[in-house]
């Protein structure tokens, strides 16, 4: 029974590798197609390479679960297709121990996730958009319109850049009153982290007074701040490329700051759950096989594949922005696709004999 279940272990693990490998090659080719229009300043067709380098852990981590899904639905087809799976239930072998043998592998591709989305891709993102955005010669120019925007009380902020060590580079800061008029507004060509403030260099400051404009400028400037290098980095990437712990951090520091975090409460939800969504979708890959795909060809396979992939990621896609808009709490969005799924791999389960 153990060579047996070796077997079916090394058939599904190497049609998740082959859906992982053929998907990730064809995202990286279309991605670097798009980044030839962003060619610019020091930023060619070499540099363009290396931060699609850069981004591949974050790829991986995008494609994993959808890996599982079609790699379990095309290995146990396989089994299928060549009456493998029907001798071993004549043999006596469960379906549940057929199940078992099959989630093997997936569980492996969630802990590798697991890892690589917490530990690898957020900060090779992050290197990867500094990156870009210091060969574009975003990060010099004080009037760029690139960058990031954030708010601190009646302070808007915009940065070009965010290095990774605790360094900002075109720094704005534009400060209001309680009628919401502009009062203060400050350039810096960059800032460094102190431990617990910033010194902004080569400073250019504003002030609005009685319907009139005073310009100072200075060298350097202590400015004190709640942002911290670590918020920043979760600042400087999309939600959905954070850490757990990263979204946990500006999260509780949108909540201090009394602002909406339910964007950063749906990408932190979607991770805490995404192993129990592809553990969810390698059940109903199972369910199919035994069920209303158990005698059909492998491309009708991999077709239904990717069209309940797509369901389950467009039902996401749907939901996340719909908690954000009508204010439900983000953790129903992400769940409801998920009870769906498995509602279905219980009901097919259910009819096999």
């Amino acid at each position: 029974m153990r060579r047996l279940d070796r077997y079916i272990v090394s058939t599904v693990s190497g049609a998740m590798l082959l859906v992982l490998v053929v998907v990730l090659a064809l995202d990286l080719v279309f991605a670097l197609i798009g980044e030839m229009e962003d060619l610019k300043k020091d930023y060619q067709a070499l540099q363009a390479m290396l931060y699609i380098f850069y981004t591949i852990p974050r790829r991986v981590y995008d494609y994993l679960p959808l890996a599982a899904f079609i790699g379990a639905l095309t290995g146990l087809g396989v089994l299928a297709n060549t009456s493998e799976l029907t001798v071993m239930r004549a043999a006596g072998v469960s379906v549940r121990r057929i199940a078992w043998s099959t989630l093997k592998p997936a569980l492996v591709l969630i802990l590798v996730g697991m890892l690589v989305g917490e530990y690898v891709a957020p900060f090779t993102e992050r290197v990867a958009t500094t990156y870009k955005s210091l060969a574009r010669g975003e990060a010099e120019t004080i009037s760029s319109s690139t960058g990031l925007w954030h708010r601190e009380g009646s302070t808007f902020m915009h940065f070009n850049a965010v290095q990774p060590k605790g360094e900002l580079l075109g720094v704005q800061l534009f400060e209001f009153d309680e009628s919401g008029a502009l009062k203060r507004a400050r350039e810096a060509r960059r800032a460094l982290y102190q431990g617990d403030h910033w010194v902004l260099q080569q400073v250019r400051e504003t002030r609005l007074e009685n319907n009139r404009s005073v310009v100072s400028q200075r060298a350097v400037e202590r400015w004190s701040s709640e942002l911290s290098p670590e918020v920043l980095g979760v600042l400087v990437i999309d939600p959905d490329y954070l850490s757990i712990k990263g979204l946990y951090t500006y999260t509780s520091y949108l909540g201090r700051q009394g602002l909406n975090a339910n964007r950063y409460l749906l990408s932190f939800w979607n991770k805490v759950l995404r192993p129990v969504a592809t553990a969810v979708l390698v059940l109903v890959a199972i369910s199919f096989i035994f069920g209303p795909l158990r005698s059909v060809t492998m491309g009708f396979r991999v077709f239904c594949g990717i069209i309940v992939g797509l369901v389950f990621k467009y039902m996401q896609d749907l939901l996340g922005p719909a908690s954000v808009v009508y204010g439900f709490h983000p953790v129903i969005a992400v769940l409801v696709p998920i009870l769906i799924s498995a509602v279905a791999a219980a009901y097919f389960m259910s009819r096999v004999r």
